[in-house]
Formats: C-alpha cells, sequence, structure tokens
C-alpha cells in the first residue's frame, strides 16, 4: 500500500498563531474550501495548522440533547464560544493548549479507504514523538469525550481525536491534539455540559459517560514543558521527510472566493442550529 503520507510537495498554511482570535467556524470553511481545491487538482496536498481561543465545538447529535439550551449557557458562562461543526463527533474542547492539524489529500481513481486516512494521520503523529520512546496507540478510549476508534493514547490516556471530511475529490483527515494544559480539567468542562444538557432524560442516542481521567495532554503523558510551536516544528520536520518539496503558502487562485462561500454556509448553517436552540 502506497504512503499517503509521501507526496511529491505538501503546501502548508500555518495557522497555529494567526487564527487565535477567529471564530473556529472559519477553519472548518477553509478546510472545506482546502478540500475542494485539492480535490480538483487545482492545488497540492496541503497541510494546515490551527488554533482558537476557548470553543466548544459541539457536534450536531450534541445539538439533539433535551436541556441544550442549559448546557450552553453554562459553557457560555464559563467564557466558551459555542459552535456546531458541519462534520460528525461529538463535543470536543479547543483552546491556546490545543493544536488541531489537517492534511487534505486529493482521492485517487481508487479512492482512499476511510481507514487509510486515519492510518496516515496516526503515523504522522507517532513519527513526531518518536524520540520518547512511548507507544501511541489508536483505539477507543471509553469515558473520553468525542470517543471513536482512533483516539490517540498514552497508556490508555486519551491526547487526541481524528475525524476526517470529504467533500468532492478531497479528502480532509483533522486531529486535535492536547499539547499542554489539563487534559482532565477539559474533560470536566464537557462532563459537566452533558449532565446539565442531559439531567436524567433517556436519550435515543447514547452520549458519552465522561470520566476525566482517562483524558491527558501530551505534556502531561511525555513529562515534557511542550510548547505549541515545539510540536508543529516536529510536524514540519516530520511532513519534509514525506515529500520532495515542503513550502509554506496560503489561498490561491480561486481559493479565496470558495472560501467566502464556504464561510457563509458553515456561518448560516451555525446560527440556524444554534438560534433554534437559544
Amino acid at each position: 500500500m502506497s504512503d499517503l503520507l509521501q507526496q511529491e510537495q505538501w503546501r502548508v498554511i500555518d495557522q497555529s498563531a494567526l487564527a487565535v482570535h477567529l471564530n473556529a467556524l472559519y477553519s472548518f470553511g477553509m478546510d472545506d474550501t482546502l478540500c475542494t481545491s485539492v480535490g480538483a487538482n487545482a492545488a497540492p496536498p496541503t497541510a494546515r495548522a490551527w488554533v482558537h481561543h476557548d470553543t466548544i465545538v459541539l457536534g450536531i447529535q450534541d445539538t439533539k440533547l433535551p436541556f441544550i439550551k442549559e448546557g450552553i449557557e453554562y459553557l457560555e458562562g464559563k467564557g466558551y464560544r459555542v459552535i456546531v461543526r458541519n462534520s460528525g463527533g461529538l463535543a470536543v474542547v479547543l483552546d491556546e493548549g490545543v493544536l488541531n492539524l489537517t492534511l487534505v489529500f486529493p482521492e485517487s481513481e481508487k479512492g482512499i479507504d476511510i481507514n487509510r486516512g486515519y492510518d496516515a494521520m496516526w503515523e504522522l503523529i507517532k513519527e513526531m514523538f518518536s524520540d520518547f520512546n512511548k507507544e501511541i496507540e489508536a483505539k477507543e478510549i471509553v469515558g473520553s469525550y468525542c470517543p471513536g476508534s482512533y483516539d490517540l493514547s498514552i497508556g490508555d490516556k486519551k491526547f487526541a481525536g481524528i475525524s476526517q471530511r470529504r467533500i468532492r475529490n478531497g479528502v480532509a483527515v483533522q486531529i486535535y491534539l492536547c499539547v499542554n494544559g489539563s487534559g482532565s480539567a477539559r474533560a470536566e468542562r464537557i462532563e459537566h455540559f452533558y449532565s446539565l444538557s442531559r439531567k436524567n432524560e433517556i436519550t435515543k442516542f447514547q452520549y458519552p459517560e465522561i470520566k476525566p481521567s482517562v483524558m491527558a495532554s501530551l505534556s502531561e503523558l511525555l513529562q515534557a514543558d511542550l510548547t505549541i510551536q515545539d510540536v508543529m516544528l516536529r510536524f514540519l520536520l516530520a511532513l519534509k521527510n514525506k515529500s520532495n518539496h515542503l513550502f509554506s503558502g496560503e489561498l490561491s487562485g480561486e481559493e479565496p472566493s470558495l472560501f467566502e462561500a464556504y464561510y457563509n454556509r458553515v456561518m448560516e448553517r451555525n446560527e440556524k442550529i444554534l438560534g433554534e436552540e437559544k
């Protein structure tokens, strides 16, 4: 099987500092734009890094919680901006200690099997932290927020979750990495959100029973004082090993106008969903 990460060239859009004060919906519009342009072969495979200030990103299923209004009020009272993303999954925390990475691939004639996309990201993360000699596993961590079969963990404590978005012929594989800060404190926020939003109601959908102790940051797990910049450097070096040409870029050609359309779409959709809850 060919290595998805091995590309002739990788364009890198680094928004790990710039995006902090932008609404996180900006990033979902951005990834949809890249999916479309890379999928149409109008742009090379692209890697993007982004960090957002205190934001809780809900999944569509979260908005069906019986007392969601109370849950959102609690989060906003704690200083979080609450948004709903346009892809699957459940509630996650974004803050200045969480680095999000997106890898955008064109889907070749044979197509990219969904697990292949997840495996590519897992391999990249393993390579980024290989010097610590710690086993990074991909498996569901029960009790974590937004649990999935590709939760990344060390010693059964989750520090990252991977998702995927597909548009036209583009595939965006996204990961959030809890780099520093307290993983369990983030989980406590989500635990409280669910207890307020669900209370003891029986719901058709199974929401996670959060156990904060099963989540941690990489700094905690590796006993290293990691910063976003440290991890960015590891990310760029690992990608450089997978490419003949790694270059820094930004949106070009048709991408800025595509972005405007996608960003407006995610904003409108978000307002519509959250407007119904308030």
